[in-house]
């Protein structure tokens, strides 16, 4: 079955690269076929990635503990899928008995969690789970024992002051010493992406491009009538009706030829309200999905064509050059063990050095849409961001590459902003965008072929 799966996402993703985004949404799985993946591919994180982080992280017992509906947010991520929250108290312990050996997965349950953690409550002999808990660890004698606390990530403080406490009442005072964060360990898991993963993703980023491009069309968009809160909606429904989720309320916004100047407050916190679309305007959206656990988050643009009008202006089409060459300067500077503060400072060095007006505000995606691993500037901080931005860059992780430039449009006498964000990874191989990056303005109409 799930073999077969995966020969579908296949031909459906090379059936869509040869063809142009205006053809359908690629496959989207039904709900059982989606859990097969998701299954899998959790299998295959615990096996083989996990093992990895622990050792990497010098943690040899990770404990994480929930209640439900009050999830740890790493835990959501190792749930199987037919688990939508845990169950009661859930105890997850990983334990690496060292000398190459498998994990031992255990559930301080009194069932196993799907197929892949062991149940270990035996409520005949440990009538209380917390014994049960203090019996795994003291037969299992850990030298450090991480949990998950942190001052610096809310992915990596899912413990709560609650279990914190009781944990730290039930365990013996010779184990106290042992007790460390496991924040770097929680980061790793969330932040590390999978061969598996990285074969379905590039499909995800598809199905996200195509959403935005069809929102960006005549298909939704007639100049004079529409509004941006009709494109807004117009794209929830879109997600919904697809049988997806998305992560975040869509943004649609406009600049065009008035005299209302671009602030950044506008833009992130107080944005305008709904707005008719009219000729001549530059229409931006802000859009992300979740599909088979994995997030997008993508801006792209669009220009109205004004009646007589062929293609855009060719000042328009110089500043989203422009931001394209920001992409390409950041993405540069991707090298392993570089902080996220280095590649800031770096990138808005070299684009000022190249005459380029540019705000930097990337920041890791994958299991969320703003994910665990080093922040590159914040759109109100483009110095140093601090502990989030200390964090270095680890190979085989993803990033929304989210930026945008200060361009003067003569024609408008004003300044605008190109703003983009597209998702990309860094392995080995260094930088790639996962399903490309918009190089020109959609047109509204689009432009036909053998039509003048």
């Amino acid at each position: 079955m799930l073999q077969k799966i995966l020969y579908l996402f296949l031909f459906s993703f090379l059936f869509c690269f040869s063809k142009s985004f205006s053809q359908s949404i690629p496959i989207i799985l039904p709900e059982r076929e989606r859990a097969a993946v998701i299954d899998n591919i959790l299998e295959d994180r615990f096996e083989n990635l996990l093992p990895q982080l622990m050792r990497r992280e010098g943690i040899d017992m990770w404990v994480i503990i929930s209640r439900e509906y009050n999830e740890d947010p790493v835990m959501k991520t190792m749930l199987p899928s037919t688990w939508i929250s845990a169950r009661r108290r859930t105890i997850m312990v990983f334990f690496d008995p060292g000398e190459g050996k498998p994990l031992d997965k255990l559930a301080i349950a009194r069932y196993d969690v799907g197929t892949l953690l062991t149940g270990e409550w035996d409520l005949s002999s440990n009538p209380d789970q917390w014994d049960a808990l203090m019996k795994v660890i003291k037969a299992k004698n850990p030298k450090k024992i991480g949990l998950n606390y942190s001052p610096t990530y809310a992915h990596a403080d899912g413990l709560t002051f609650t279990e914190h406490e009781e944990f730290l009442n039930k365990l013996p005072k010779e184990f106290h010493s042992k007790v460390v964060s496991a924040e770097r360990l929680s980061i790793g898991w969330l932040e590390t992406r999978t061969e598996k993963e990285m074969a379905i993703y590039p499909l995800i980023c598809r199905i996200s491009h195509q959403i935005i491009e069809e929102a960006f069309s005549e298909k939704v968009i007639q100049p004079g009538v529409t509004t941006t809160d009709d494109v807004v909606w117009f794209l929830r429904q879109r997600v919904t009706d697809l049988g997806l989720d998305t992560w975040f309320h869509p943004t649609v916004d406009v600049q065009r030829a008035d005299d209302k100047k671009f602030d950044h407050l506008r833009t992130f916190a107080k944005r305008p309200g709904d707005q008719p679309i009219l000729p001549g305007d530059l229409i931006h959206v802000d859009f992300g999905i979740t599909y088979l656990r994995l997030n997008t988050d993508q801006q792209q643009h669009a220009y109205i064509l004004k009646p007589g009008e062929k293609d855009i202006p060719g000042n328009l089409k110089k500043a989203f050059s422009q931001g394209n060459r920001l992409q390409d300067i950041l993405t540069a500077k991707f090298i392993s063990g570089k902080t996220g503060n280095e590649m800031l400072s770096e990138a808005l060095k070299q684009a000022e050095g190249e005459g380029i007006a540019g705000s930097i505000y990337s920041h890791p995606i994958g299991s969320h849409g703003h994910a665990a691993g080093p922040a590159i500037g914040m759109w109100d901080n483009q110095k140093t961001v601090k502990g989030t931005g200390d964090y270095p860059l680890f190979e085989n992780t993803a990033y929304s590459i989210e930026l945008n430039v200060s361009v003067k449009i003569e024609e408008w006498n004003k300044t605008i902003r190109i703003m983009l964000e597209e998702d990309g990874y860094y392995d080995k191989n260094g930088f790639r965008f996962i399903d490309g990056r918009q190089k020109e303005i959609f047109t509204i109409p689009r432009k036909v072929a053998n039509v003048e």
